[in-house]
């Protein structure tokens, strides 16, 4: 039988319980919680695993498979923030077999595994198997992590997970509403109280840090734009936060990846010359750490965001290059359709140079130098 498991030492007793029935020689799941601690030991960095507390939840269990969160947690107040991984886990003859988030292993079991519902599957089997996106690939389809519509300020430019450590994956965002939204949908999970992490298609998951209010779920399948908690200071699991926010970190491959370059909410985020600094770019409009961001929504995979380096408006044409009349303009800013591409005449942009055009929607070319669309190849074909 599948059954939901409660939280902390009472999961351990209560598997105990559960495992063992009809079964007098069963390990304890003692040893399960063990297991998975030294996995996590062994896959996280040296100086991550110093002067942390192991913290294993089985959420779910289903004879002698199990599946849940495994989190290193730091002292509270830390600069260091908390480490986790879902899991599964199954046992034979020898013993448990773990593997963690992000391993081989976990696609494996992940396919398998009563304990994973048919829903979770598809996306928990793939992050075994590292999703192979293209060269220079930013796109993500993500919103920012709270309502379309709303401007939160960015106290805190990208910096790592951990504070200033690289990757710099994390964003400290606040303001509005408080209300925290999943930046795309996916499957969530409860990492810890204030914690949720969730997992996207194309091997991206997204993480939400210091969150009150938080929901409880495991497996959960979310929108984007679903509740996620409120803005807060929570370091139930350790790490530090001042002023509430939401600690919002871009994965990938089951690890953290740098947030620059990447699209959210149609802003394209940039590093600074420290932590916490740097920027992000909607178009020709800069906002700087400190400021300001509007959430524009996703930027679809076949669409882009006009930038004409300097603001102003970027000329349509009727062909693909600058020898053809001209067919009105579009604002910098705007979000556009991209029908298929075609090579012209070359012209050079914030993003570089490029021979590239783009048909749009409505039967118009504008050149791929002024557009920001993730991509430096076409993103729906040639025409």
């Amino acid at each position: 039988m599948r059954s939901r498991l409660l939280t902390g030492s009472v999961v351990v007793a209560l598997v105990a319980t559960q495992a063992v029935a009809g079964t007098a020689a069963a390990e304890p799941v003692a040893d399960l919680a063990s297991v998975v601690t030294a996995r996590m030991h062994a896959a996280a960095p040296v100086a991550a695993t110093a002067s942390t507390t192991p913290r294993v939840n089985v959420t779910e269990q289903d004879g002698e498979w199990a599946f849940g969160t495994a989190v290193l947690a730091t002292a509270r107040g830390s600069d260091d923030h908390p480490t986790g991984w879902l899991f599964v886990a199954h046992r034979d003859g020898a013993g448990w077999e773990v593997a963690l988030e992000g391993e081989p292993a976990f696609a494996d079991l992940a396919a398998g595994a009563p304990v994973v519902s048919e829903a979770e599957r598809p996306l928990l089997t793939a992050l075994g198997r590292p999703a192979a996106l293209g060269p220079g690939d930013w796109r993500t389809g993500m919103a920012l992590p709270f309502a379309v519509g709303q401007s939160w300020g960015m106290p805190g430019g990208p910096h790592g997970w951990s504070g200033a450590a690289a990757p710099w994956s994390s964003l400290d965002l606040a303001g509005g509403d408080q209300v925290v939204r999943a930046a795309r949908g996916g499957t969530a999970y409860t990492m810890c109280t204030g914690w949720i992490r969730v997992i996207h298609d194309r091997g991206y998951s997204t993480d939400y840090y210091h969150l009150w209010n938080s929901i409880n779920v495991n497996g959960a399948s979310v929108g984007q734009g679903a509740f996620l908690g409120n803005t807060g200071t929570d370091v139930t699991c350790g790490g530090a936060a001042s002023g509430r926010h939401v600690h919002f970190a871009l994965r990938q491959n089951s690890a953290y990846i740098g947030i620059a370059n990447h699209d959210v909410g149609k802003w394209v985020l940039q590093n600074g010359a420290a932590a916490y600094q740097g920027s992000a770019l909607h178009g020709s409009a800069r906002a700087y750490a400190g400021g300001s961001l509007h959430n524009h929504g996703a930027l679809g995979f076949t669409q882009a965001v006009m930038d004409a380096n300097g603001g102003g408006v970027v000329n349509k044409r009727t062909g693909p290059g600058s020898g053809h009349a001209l067919a009105g303009t579009v604002a910098d800013g705007a979000t556009v359709n991209v029908a298929c591409s075609a090579n012209g005449t070359s012209h050079t942009g914030r993003w570089g140079t490029s021979s590239l055009w783009n048909r749009l929607t409505d039967g118009t070319w504008v050149s791929d130098a002024y557009m920001w669309t993730g991509l430096s190849v076409p993103v729906n074909g040639y025409c």
